[in-house]
């Protein structure tokens, strides 16, 4: 995995945690990235990125019908 470092202006008030689950959640809401990528990035679960996203905007609806599968599979 490679490391990106991103400028944020300090009067978004927002923390290393929150830009990488917007971006997170992004990759994931295009179909860049599973939400096991998407956790991995943020360095969270997967069942805790996935509970997150709402917050975010992003559905967990996103998913493709095979991933929310296994998903649930893995439960």
């Amino acid at each position: 995995m490679s490391t990106v470092t991103i400028k944020v202006p300090s009067s978004l008030k927002m923390n290393a945690f929150d830009v990488s689950m917007l971006v997170a959640t992004k990759l994931f809401e295009d179909g860049k990235i599973s939400s096991g990528q998407a956790a991995e990035i943020v360095g969270i679960s997967k069942r805790a990125f996935v509970e997150l996203l709402g917050k975010y905007g992003v559905s967990i609806f996103g998913y493709d019908f095979n991933e929310l599968e296994k998903d649930i599979e893995n439960a």
